[in-house]
């Protein structure tokens, strides 16, 4: 599906409130039931299961079964960058108020497998100025970038390898600046909660980072 397309359908479906709050709440990565989904857009089961068919029947989310359950995620990466961007221009109504101003999602958060927030633009400042990263018409990881990345235990041939892109810019919905998504990105955040720079907030898209990870992530030491 091309960009263009997505964004379309996701703006199309975002400006559904309840249809809003299904697709951030699924942009922690984590699959949810529907049950679940109708409680975060505060509406019935009955109606939930009609907005999810939609979200389904449009490719933005895809749905596993596992016993009982039916298990929805976001179909992809390139689903989550056009929420992601589509959030930005219209934060999703909430039940309490959890958009560009609330400290903990503004900070540091999960962007489906990577992070996002105040932080997340730090982190690609720093990498851009030391020419590790390399930003114009989309991002690219210099030679430099790589060998830094080696030297803390990231395997950039293994990511380029793989079948995702190593980096790309996403545009991020509170900072209104790019992050790093991609698989750089995604390997990036597994590194901070590998090593214990960062953890998850439980039961949010939040990311609790110390200083140890702040410092990291404002000078790459």
């Amino acid at each position: 599906m091309s960009e263009d397309t997505l964004l379309a359908r996701a703006a199309f479906l975002l400006g559904d409130p309840a249809r809003s709050r299904m697709l951030a709440a699924l942009m922690s990565g984590q699959a949810r039931t529907a049950s679940e989904l109708a409680l975060d857009g505060a509406v019935a089961p009955s109606t939930a299961s009609r907005h999810l068919s939609q979200l389904v029947d449009a490719g933005l989310l895809a749905v596993a079964r596992q016993g009982r359950h039916r298990y929805f995620r976001l179909a992809g990466a390139d689903v989550a960058a056009a929420v992601e961007a589509m959030m930005g221009l219209a934060p999703p109504p909430m039940t309490r108020r959890v958009g560009p101003a609330d400290p903990g999602l503004r900070r540091a958060r999960v962007c489906y497998d990577h992070l996002a927030g105040e932080l997340a633009i730090r982190w690609r400042q720093q990498m851009e100025a030391r020419g590790y990263l390399l930003c114009g018409d989309g991002m690219a990881l210099s030679a430099s970038g790589a060998a830094w990345c080696a030297a803390i235990g990231i395997d950039v041939a293994a990511l380029r390898a793989s079948r995702r892109p190593l980096c790309r810019p996403c545009l991020d919905w509170s900072e209104r600046r790019d992050h790093v998504a991609g698989a750089l990105g995604s390997a990036l955040l597994r590194y901070l909660f590998d090593t214990g720079l960062a953890r998850r907030v439980p039961d949010s898209r939040a990311v609790q980072i110390g200083p140890r990870g702040e410092r990291f992530l404002s000078a790459l030491d």
